[in-house]
């Protein structure tokens, strides 16, 4: 819009509006600081979808490199058992794959000693008259620890006083036994409980010269167990060694019930790490597919569509996807493996086709993602990845490094512009505050003019004898 005046306006003395003569004047300037803006804010939005993309590029550089870790999914094992109530079992990577016949004929069971029953936990276990006594305990068998109570009448008599000072005696000397009272129906008993099961936790009595009198002892005997056919026997009911690289936690005693221990790959764990590679493959191929898609309605690509570098990127990750290899019993490529690429590019994923090749054949299906040479599938795409993430060569970080300065040029120039504008205002409202000053005064000016010309002409018309030669009007 340009600027327009009104003569009979400014001769009668209203003057300009200053500030808006010179905003319209610098108006025109100020439309190329809205065009590095508008730059300024479209290198904006490129950085943050390069960031995202970055972001999810190294999600699937992690995805990779589970594939690729020696000690990661691929190597894991699984111990399963047929009978979870009688047992479960655990495996370790140094486990052997293999099926093991279990049979559980025995738990191994924590001594326990109790005695007869007394009125109650308040009388003396001593003989009328007797002042003192002594209860020796054997714990751990002929080989253990013998633990000697000397009882006192009034001080530890009862089965009360016994029990706590057994407890006492026992955190003090590392006996490894509990003791306490009972009560049923016929009254109250002395119970002690071994800490330790097996042979270790057996518990008996060498002498007793109380009025207690002791059951037979109960527990205190080991696991056993055959794998095979060969025996085993145990401490405690979890077994370390009968198959090796597996630990076998012992539930109950079925002795004439075969259990059936299953060791191999874990499926389970290499399924999802696969899982987790055809999720995040997809994820970074998504995104590159909205950059290059075409808007029917405005037919522009996305904002990075013209970005050799998202190109490059593209077309590396497609050549390290249909990696192949040779001979590895057919297990060559992605989709020998049950994961296969769709027409956008992205996967989809076979788990039960999966299941059945890794079952067949897993030494192959490791060989395949990686290997002692560090050729496989997943050592090639982690050193790819490695390159693609780096943050100084890799080429989403150079393009955001590259953003980061253009945008710093565009702050730069609109900083210089601005001061320039400033300037220039500063010059253009004091050039035409001058103006306004002057066409402000115009009527007294005039006035003035007037009021000299009126008292000019008054005299002229006095002078009724001009001189001669004078010109008249």
């Amino acid at each position: 819009m340009g600027i327009s005046f009104n003569a009979a306006s400014l001769l009668n003395g209203n003057g300009i509006d200053v500030n808006a003569v010179v905003s319209e004047l610098q108006s025109a300037s100020s439309g190329q600081l809205q065009l590095w803006q508008q730059e300024q804010s479209d290198l904006q939005t490129k950085a943050g979808l390069l960031t995202s993309i970055n972001g999810d590029l190294s999600n699937l550089a992690t995805a990779v490199q589970a594939l690729s870790d020696p000690l990661g999914a691929l190597t894991a094992v699984a111990a399963t058992s047929s009978q979870p109530a009688i047992l479960t079992a655990s495996a370790n990577s140094n486990a052997a794959a293999g099926n093991y016949d279990v049979v559980v004929s025995s738990l191994a069971s924590a001594g326990t000693l109790y005695t007869a029953a007394l009125p109650d936990a308040n009388t003396s276990i001593l003989a009328s008259g007797v002042s003192s006594g002594d209860i020796s305990l054997q714990i751990g068998g002929a080989g253990g620890t013998t633990a000697d109570l000397t009882i006192t009448a009034g001080s530890n008599d009862t089965l009360s006083t016994l029990a706590s000072y057994i407890n006492q005696q026992s955190t003090a000397n590392s006996w490894g036994i509990t003791a306490n009272v009972v009560t049923d129906a016929y009254g109250a008993r002395l119970a002690i409980y071994s800490q330790s099961t097996g042979a270790p936790g057996a518990l008996s009595t060498n002498n007793n010269t109380t009025n207690l009198t002791f059951e037979p002892p109960v527990g205190g005997t080991n696991a056993d167990i055959t794998v095979n056919g060969i025996p085993y026997s145990s401490t405690t009911n979890t077994v370390d060694g009968a198959i090796p690289g597996v630990t076998l936690n012992l539930q109950s005693a079925f002795p004439g019930t075969t259990v059936q221990v299953a060791v191999g790959p874990d499926t389970g764990k290499i399924t999802s790490a696969l899982t987790n590679f055809v999720s995040a493959y997809n994820t970074v191929t998504n995104d590159i597919n909205q950059q290059f898609a075409v808007d029917p309605s405005t037919h522009a690509q996305g904002p990075l569509g013209s970005d050799a570098s998202l190109r490059s990127l593209q077309s590396s990750l497609l050549s390290d996807v249909t990696y192949a290899a040779s001979g590895n019993s057919g297990v060559v490529n992605l989709a020998s493996l049950g994961i296969n690429m769709n027409n956008d590019g992205t996967l989809s994923f076979d788990a039960q086709t999966f299941s059945s090749t890794l079952s067949a054949n897993p030494a192959a299906v490791q060989n395949f993602f990686q290997n002692t040479d560090l050729t496989g599938f997943a050592n090639n795409f982690t050193n790819d990845l490695n390159n693609l993430t780096s943050t100084t060569v890799g080429p989403l970080s150079l393009d955001l490094t590259q953003n980061t300065a253009q945008q710093q040029d565009i702050t730069n120039r609109m900083a210089d512009f601005q001061d320039q504008l400033a300037t220039q205002k500063q010059m253009l409202v004091a050039q035409f505050s001058q103006v306004n000053a002057t066409l402000e005064e115009y009527p007294f000016l005039l006035q003035e003019v007037l009021s000299q010309l009126g008292t000019t002409s008054s005299s002229s018309s006095s002078n009724t004898n001009p001189t001669s030669g004078s010109k008249t009007s």
